[in-house]
Formats: C-alpha cells, structure tokens, sequence
C-alpha cells in the first residue's frame, strides 16, 4: 500500500487544485532512491498548483536544512507553481527565547532564493504545536507575525510585507482558530489532522467569510483548502 502524496486546495471561488509536500530541487534525476519523491515537471502535468516546502518533518526528520529548502522553493517558483513557505520554531529554541532567530534565518534563506514572492505564503508552524495538541495562544501567535511582517519590510520591501499572506499552522481546529483569527496579523490556517474531521472542521469553514486564507494539509499529505476572497 502506497501512502498518497496528493493534496487537494479547493480555491472556492476558481475550482479545485492540487498540491503536494514532497518535491525534488531540480529537474528529477535517475536516481532510484527517490521514489518518494516527485518533480515539479510531473506536477504540472497534473495541473498542481501548489508545494508545501520547510515543513518540520522535513527540516527536523529528514534533515533538509535552509539551504536546499530555499533551492527548491526557488525552482518551484520558476516553473509557475506556489509556493507554502513554513518556518517555525522547537520548543527547546522557544524557551531558549531563540523564536525570532530562527524564524527569520529560515526566511532569509527564502529571500536569498525566491525571485518573486507574488506566489508565496508564509505558514508560521510552531513545531512543539505540530500534531501534539497544543496550540500557540493568540498573543504568541500574533507576535511572531508581526514580527515576520516586520522583517519583511525591512529586508525585503514594504510591498512584500504588506501583501504576503502569513498563516498558522499547528494543531489549529474548529475550538481553536476563533481566537487567533481576531488578531491583526494573521491571515488564516495551515490545518493539519482536524481536516481528516468534517463535523469539528466545520468552525473553520466560517473563517473563509472573514477573508481569511485556510489550507488542509494532513499528516497523511492528503488536504484540502479553501480560499474565500473577501
């Protein structure tokens, strides 16, 4: 049994598009050890629109590190797909007060790559959040992007800033996102597991009426989205 690789991002308004987490840097090689891996020419031929890159099973389990992350959003980019750009902190780095550090070291490897962000969204993923229940509160979560917010003004452009769309992501479900979708600076939700769980991921649907941008993607990489433009 193959575990799926597809997520699905239903764009409410422009029909139904597919995304996927697992993508090569370059042109895909021969190489007989990447079956579980696939390229961005394969994607287009399924019409994919979207890639989820840095996610922390990524950075954290397989070792992928900023550099190649930032390679692969970058070719991502040049052959028209979009990009999720996730950054997000241990808890180790978290208490250590190292949140900002890191967050913004995984973005400038974004910066350095990306000839656009016209195509990029940033999900903020807490990684002591991921899958375990916990949830960043509203305050923590506001902090951190407004903080991106900032740092994309200053080192990219006011323009940038200002149009890049910041999501979270991190145990997010129906209970939980009401709260940090009041806050200013956060634009919608990268929702995990609570997707494969329509009767508690109903809540979530009303946020689309706000505006606000939702992205399914399960643990099983198998999601589905919604964007509602206000």
């Amino acid at each position: 049994m193959l575990q799926p690789f597809l997520c699905f991002f239903c764009l409410g308004e422009d029909g139904m598009f597919i995304s996927v987490f697992r993508i090569w840097s370059t042109k895909m090689p021969n190489f007989s050890d990447l079956l579980s891996v696939f390229s961005v020419e394969q994607l287009k031929d399924i019409s994919c629109k979207w890639v989820i890159l840095g996610h922390s099973e990524r950075r954290h389990v397989i070792g992928e590190d900023d550099q190649f992350i930032g390679k692969k959003a970058a070719y991502t980019l040049s052959q028209g797909l979009g990009v999720i750009a996730c950054i997000g902190e241990l808890l180790k780095e978290r208490e250590e007060g190292k949140t900002f550090d890191v967050c913004f070291q995984q973005l400038k490897a974004f910066a350095d790559a990306v000839p656009s962000w016209d195509n990029v969204v940033i999900s903020y993923e807490p990684v002591w959040a991921i899958g375990t229940g916990k949830v960043a509160s509203p305050q923590q979560a506001q902090e951190v992007h407004v903080a991106v917010h900032y740092w994309l003004k200053k080192n990219v452009s006011a323009e940038v800033a200002s149009k890049t769309r910041i999501i979270y992501g991190g145990s997010v479900n129906g209970g939980k996102c009401a709260g940090l979708a009041k806050e200013e600076d956060i634009d919608g939700f990268l929702v995990g597991g609570a997707s494969l769980k329509f009767v508690s991921s109903q809540p979530l649907g009303l946020i689309c009426m706000l505006g606000l941008t939702l992205f399914y993607a399960s643990e099983y990489t198998m999601s589905l989205a919604c964007e509602m433009n206000s």
